[in-house]
């Protein structure tokens, strides 16, 4: 199997609503966010699918050694493999990658966050940084356009936060703010044994209406020259918001389940964005 065949069966793989944006991509652009994508699919499964956290920790230090030896030309995993040789075509250092890999070591190291600024510094290495490098790798022209990938990568974060309460606690993670979990007199071990309450909606609206907003800010950033060459990140706005409505109305059961939209709905608010140029 090629490096290329690779991580496209490791993006695909994913499910995630990410791929069927990178679907209407020119081929070389398409090749460079599916090899990024499925860089940070592989730090981030080294958190998921850990049973040993020595073990995890292990496995993230190759990996920063694996990046060193790549920008040093010598890459050993196909994922690297196939990435290289669009890091200086769009921009992508070293720095970008460890930062992934550093928001995943803060998995291993914590499983709360105090506040909202220490939930906001995590998801700036998982989600914004990723925002920013897939903004290049779009055709950004514009500097602007950096805040607007950047904003837009914590809004997806924010939205995967909410959708994934209940799967993350099964890993004893809760990612929403300690303060915001005093704030609405939710316990943590409700969350854990999956109990539901008026109180917890409350929490998620809220939780919600944040992410929703933060969506808003990505896209007053956008500068309009830059709004054709960032249309999948776009169309991945327009299915990301459209869940979040779904887990709305479904009165956020997400503590027993994983909201989700079906691959050919994500496909087609995909497609909506690409032919009508606008965020549903």
């Amino acid at each position: 199997m090629s490096p290329e065949q690779y991580v496209q069966r490791k993006t695909a793989a994913s499910g995630s609503s990410f791929y069927y944006a990178f679907l209407f991509l020119p081929k070389d652009r398409r090749a460079a966010i599916t090899a990024f994508y499925a860089f940070c699919r592989e730090v981030d499964d080294v958190v998921d699918e850990a049973v040993d956290p020595g073990v995890a920790q292990a496995k993230l230090s190759w990996w920063r050694g694996e990046v060193a030896a790549a920008y040093g030309g010598q890459p050993s995993h196909p994922v690297l493999k196939a990435l290289m040789p669009w890091t200086g075509v769009y921009g992508i250092t070293a720095a970008h990658l460890n930062a992934v890999i550093e928001g995943c070591q803060m998995d291993l190291e914590q499983s709360r966050f105090l506040d909202l600024p220490g939930l906001m510094r995590y998801c700036h290495l998982v989600a914004g940084v990723v925002g920013e490098v897939a903004a290049r790798i779009f055709g950004q022209t514009q500097d602007r356009t950096t805040a607007y990938a950047h904003k837009l990568g914590l809004a997806f974060q924010l939205t995967n936060i909410i959708r994934d309460v209940g799967e993350d606690a099964l890993r004893g993670r809760i990612y929403l703010p300690v303060s915001e979990l005093q704030q609405f007199d939710v316990k943590a071990h409700e969350i854990l044994k999956r109990q539901y309450s008026d109180r917890f909606r409350a929490l998620m609206e809220f939780q919600t209406q944040r992410a929703l907003r933060t969506y808003d800010q990505a896209l007053d950033l956008l500068p309009q020259a830059d709004w054709r060459a960032q249309k999948p990140g776009l169309m991945m706005a327009s299915i990301y918001r459209t869940l979040l409505r779904e887990i709305e109305a479904d009165g956020y059961q997400v503590l027993h389940q994983r909201v989700s939209l079906t691959p050919l709905r994500k496909f087609w608010l995909a497609w909506k964005t690409q032919a009508l140029g606008r965020v549903c």
